[in-house]
């Protein structure tokens, strides 16, 4: 990798592969919606755009040899066109950028969530099928998305999917600050009967098995055409840990029910009064969130293992302990603005 592009390199996971990239002194190029001050501080250049755009996704790869594509919109609840235009349209610019400039390696973002299908799924691989039934957006147009990907791989250009799951850690701006803003109002729920083992994700362990993707695919190629898991390897019992996290840092703990089987009809109903009202706020409760809070989902991460070489680098434990640390670190950053607004 010499000159690389990295679509929505201002995000979470996005700007964690980018100081990846950086370290090594590769020179990169994000392309998103805004100018990112933190991937130009890493010595990134920006361009500023839309992956529906074609042009601009032109212009973007020219002269690239490798292309992370990071950039998605993702959630539970939003119009079908948003998540398929931005998804499923602007992967295909894409691609279709990685053929006209030669691109050699095209490494996607993908997500478990293209083969939940409902029900528990406890160490599956890459072998279970899509999702026949997806009951968001956002996992539909990310299954038509990763097909494309993995369809396109051949002709010169070589591709691989990448599955992480529930990615976490410090500089986190979606599922953590939902997570700690919902505990302290106190309004999570335990979904069903608590018990059920997810997988989940340490940012830096997420990042670098991009780059061991991209040097596959650079050097033995061996990953091409293919998807992987990509976890700590280790699955956590969801509630218990969300738990211990508010344990750590001062939020009262979890302990109020609801049964799947109301958390389903509730966002059954969500769902139904939203789209009759045209509510764009994201529902309390839906259909695929009840299922997602309340079974199991953790999955195998053996082929990542045999061939990306992948090994989690930082233990879930220690994940947590640096978590905690920018969570402190962050509330007090808070408190002291608050006091010179109001001194």
């Amino acid at each position: 990798m010499r000159r690389v592009l990295v679509t929505g390199g201002g995000g979470f996971v996005g700007l964690a592969v980018v100081a990846r990239l950086a370290a090594e002194g590769v020179e990169t190029t994000v392309a998103g919606r805004h100018r990112y001050r933190a991937a130009e501080a890493l010595g990134a250049r920006c361009l500023v755009g839309d992956i529906r755009d074609s042009h601009f996704m032109d212009r973007a790869a020219a002269g690239s040899d490798t292309v992370f594509h990071v950039a998605a919109k993702a959630g539970i609840w939003g119009s079908r066109e948003d998540f398929f235009s931005i998804n499923v349209g602007g992967t295909e610019n894409v691609i279709r950028a990685c053929r006209r400039h030669g691109v050699r390696s095209l490494v996607h973002t993908s997500t478990p969530s293209v083969v939940f299908d409902g029900r528990s799924i406890e160490g599956g691989d890459e072998s279970l099928p899509y999702s026949r039934n997806p009951l968001c957006h956002y996992a539909a147009s990310k299954i038509a998305a990763e097909q494309k990907v993995l369809a396109a791989n051949g002709g010169g250009l070589k591709t691989v999917a990448l599955r992480p799951h529930l990615v976490w850690g410090p500089q986190d701006t979606q599922i953590i600050p939902r997570l700690l803003e919902r505990g302290r109002r106190g309004t999570l729920r335990m979904v069903g009967g608590g018990g059920n083992r997810v997988d989940i994700s340490y940012i830096d362990n997420v990042a670098a098995a991009h780059i061991l993707a991209a040097r596959n695919l650079e050097e033995s190629g061996s990953a091409a055409g293919q998807a992987f898991f990509i976890s700590q390897g280790e699955p956590v019992v969801l509630w218990e840990w969300i738990n211990e996290l508010f344990d750590r840092v001062g939020i009262p703990r979890v302990r109020k029910r609801i049964s799947f089987r109301t958390a389903y009809r509730l966002g059954w109903m969500f769902e139904k009064l939203f789209t009759l009202l045209r509510l764009e706020k994201e529902p309390q409760m839906t259909r695929f969130l009840a299922e997602q809070l309340a079974e199991s989902h953790w999955f195998s991460i053996d082929r990542a293992r045999a061939v990306l070489a992948y090994r989690p680098e930082v233990p879930t434990k220690e994940g947590v302990d640096r978590l905690v640390g920018w969570i402190e670190t962050s509330v007090g950053a808070e408190k002291e603005q608050a006091r010179s607004l109001y001194s």
